[in-house]
């Protein structure tokens, strides 16, 4: 019965030093598995305002000001709601940004306002609202939709 307990200590503590030491590459890889905000390229997304689709400078601009914003909060979605964050009453024509996860199609709705910048993420049926601080992009909101 002792030779039980002394064999589970063991193979608990190897477990958990394994665990604690994971290479960074490890660590990184799992924490994208499971980030809200992830980094967008150029390559793989499409960028468009108001029916308009944004190239060059301005679709660079977008796609940076995105990567660089500062993640503010995560809102939960009730069941029901998700027509609400997919067309505010009070929202300007939003940015969509479509792009690829891996093999999976996602497309951003971003909503700039004053305070925030808001950003519906849709990946088939599943909706994930969270917001985010960019000074350049809540500026939009400020200057007009038309223009960046």
């Amino acid at each position: 019965m002792t030779w039980i307990a002394v064999v589970s200590i063991i193979v608990i503590s190897l477990i958990k030093i394994v665990l604690t030491c994971l290479p960074t590459g490890a660590v990184e890889w799992i924490l994208r598995k499971f980030e809200i905000h992830s980094k967008l390229t150029e390559a793989s997304a499409t960028v468009s305002c108001g029916g308009k689709r944004l190239e060059g400078e301005d679709k660079s601009k977008v796609i940076h000001d995105l990567n660089e914003a500062v993640f503010l909060e995560r809102h939960y979605i009730y069941p029901g709601d998700e027509e609400l964050y997919l067309h505010p009453k009070n929202g300007a024509a939003p940015l969509v940004i479509e792009t690829k996860k891996g093999k999976k199609d996602v497309t951003l709705f971003v909503y700039s306002y004053e305070d925030r910048v808001d950003v519906v993420k849709q990946q088939k049926k599943k909706i994930v609202a969270y917001s985010l601080l960019s000074d350049s992009l809540q500026q939009r909101s400020m200057a007009g939709a038309g223009s960046l």
